[in-house]
């Protein structure tokens, strides 16, 4: 079996290579990547290996850029120290979802996966689709955090107590039901593809929870402006375009 580990720290690169030799010694690591870059343009003129193992966030940014540049069929364990990619990993050949540190037995057990996955269910389109299901509905399901910077202390916050994520100065704050206000470091389009279904993205600037919008009135143009439920000074707009998909994203419970 021949892989390829994308990773961008040089020591969990190399931790993670003797992890694989060691529970499975058959298996040859023909390729450390460590960026997005670097990466595309190995699969570019090399033949695609049996299984990839890759973290997520690399220095030059996430890795699923890699797949969007450059067509890869090759399965894929991903290994992070974050869980909320999970459901676009698997939908980029994903099989495995590892979150560091990970150990001898984590390994073995995505190996073992691997080899499952290839006897009964590679090529089967119809268990794909199952599995992407069952993360789209945990997804929805789950109450999950985010990670937001305050004075020199990260700390979580739970996404229903969440009201709006904002950019204001090319930085992302988060305003809170209890009107308290964080910076965060991921852009607006990585926070949709966290908070779900539950906000709504107004425009390039606001993404806001459901919960948190009191009304919607019109305004100039025939667009929508939001009222929301906590004190927030910007008008928060929703253009013409926009106007019957937000309305119908409203009315669902």
């Amino acid at each position: 079996m021949k892989i390829v580990i994308i990773e961008d720290e040089k020591l969990t690169a190399d931790d993670l290579a003797d992890t694989i030799l060691k529970v499975s010694p058959g298996v040859q690591i023909v390729a450390r990547l460590n960026s997005v870059k670097d990466s595309v343009a190995w699969f570019r003129i090399n033949e695609q290996p049996d299984l990839i193992f890759s973290d997520i966030q690399l220095g030059d940014g996430l890795c699923f850029e890699i797949f969007k540049k450059q067509a890869i069929t090759t399965p894929v364990i991903f290994c992070t120290a974050f869980d909320e990619y999970a459901l676009t990993a698997f939908k980029a050949h994903g099989i495995d979802y590892i979150l560091k540190p990970f150990d001898e037995q984590t390994i073995a057990s995505s190996l073992s996966r691997y080899k499952d996955l290839e006897r009964k269910f590679m090529g089967n389109d119809r268990q794909i689709e199952k599995i992407l299901q069952l993360f789209e509905n945990r997804k929805n399901q789950k109450k999950a955090s985010v990670l937001v910077y305050h004075k020199d202390k990260i700390q979580p916050v739970k996404l229903e107590d969440i009201a709006i994520f904002f950019i204001e100065h090319e930085i992302t704050y988060i305003f809170t039901f209890g009107q308290k206000s964080f910076t965060i470091n991921k852009t607006l389009e990585e926070l949709e593809e966290i908070t779900g279904s539950s906000f709504y993205r107004a425009n390039r600037q606001y993404l806001v929870n459901r919960k948190a919008i009191k009304e919607a009135s019109q305004y100039f143009a025939r667009k929508l402006s939001l009222t929301l439920s906590i004190p927030f000074n910007d008008t928060i707009t929703i253009s013409k375009v926009k106007v019957p998909d937000f309305l119908n994203w409203l009315s669902e419970n």
